[in-house]
């Protein structure tokens, strides 16, 4: 009985082992296949991360190369545009505002002259220059056959993310019909309309002479009173121009919308005999930032 005992104690000793190297070998083959897998997702991970890391470098590398071209565009262009007060007389355009209107004082501010000459040989689709009170804006500004263009293209239509200003193709540049618009990209760098969002700022809002926008063209020089400010998701409907009119009452309708979406009331009133001006851009991924003024003072040049 003992001897059986001890040889089953031997045998059962003997599988235990035999089942532990077991157990050992399995537990060695499992790791080591963690292992690898391990290696292999950390390639996989560098081989995806490398592409992006040299798109990004990319993307900030041309970023800062188109900014800083844009800057040294802009300040040529306006030492070549000799920005100059037009103080002929010019026609004012009248108003119902009340007495406590700006309105009043800005019918008394003098025009901005431009030579257009360099500009003009630089791009035949120069359309005209813009002033925005209170903001960087003080460009010249374009118009093509689309709305694409110069979305990537710089005045000097060399490929560029900033792109440039530029009027609706549906607008006459040489005749102000009830919208004209103008777009631009919102930059960070506050070129093109980047400086624009200052508008939502009460401290913008609080200085009066700030309300203003003056735009020059071949044909006339022109002074424009802000009278709406917001942001929107996104839509069309704030972009009509004179086709998508088909009576002074649609139109006054189309007027009240865009004026009621003001973030403030600017204290002027607008009618189906007003023409406005719309600035429009981006403001985050799906929003836009939107700017309207009535025409208030024209001259011919």
């Amino acid at each position: 009985m003992y001897n059986i005992c001890c040889g089953d104690l031997i045998m059962k000793k003997n599988t235990q082992k035999v089942e532990n190297k077991k157990e050992i070998k399995s537990s060695t083959a499992k790791k080591g296949k963690i292992r690898i897998k391990k290696k292999t997702i950390s390639l996989l991970i560098i081989f995806i991360a490398i592409p992006v890391l040299i798109f990004s470098g990319y993307e900030i590398v041309t970023y800062f190369i188109d900014s800083a071209k844009t800057k040294n565009q802009l300040q040529e262009y306006e030492s070549q545009a000799n920005l100059t007060p037009d103080e002929n007389e010019a026609e004012v355009i009248p108003s119902d505002d009340a007495e406590d209107s700006p309105y009043w004082n800005y019918i008394n501010m003098d025009l901005m002259d431009v030579d257009f000459t360099e500009l003009k040989e630089k791009n035949s689709d120069l359309a005209g220059w813009l002033t925005v009170g209170g903001t960087n804006i003080n460009y010249p500004f374009v118009q093509a056959a689309d709305n694409d263009y110069y979305l990537t293209h710089s005045f000097d239509k060399s490929t560029n993310r900033a792109g440039w200003l530029f009027m609706d193709y549906r607008n006459d540049k040489n005749e102000y019909g009830k919208n004209t618009i103008i777009y631009a990209h919102n930059m960070k760098d506050k070129t093109m309309f980047g400086s624009l969002k200052t508008l939502l700022n009460k401290s913008w809002y609080n200085n009066e002479d700030n309300r203003v926008i003056k735009m020059s063209s071949e044909k006339y020089n022109t002074l424009w009173q802000i009278f709406s400010v917001y942001t929107i998701v996104t839509t069309n409907d704030y972009i009509w121009t004179d086709e998508n009119f088909s009576s002074e009452a649609q139109y006054q309708e189309f007027l009240d919308k865009i004026k009621g979406r003001s973030y403030t009331d600017f204290k002027t009133s607008v009618n189906s005999k007003d023409r406005i001006l719309t600035l429009s851009t981006c403001h985050g991924s799906d929003k836009k930032l939107v700017v309207h003024a009535k025409l208030i003072k024209i001259a011919a040049r």
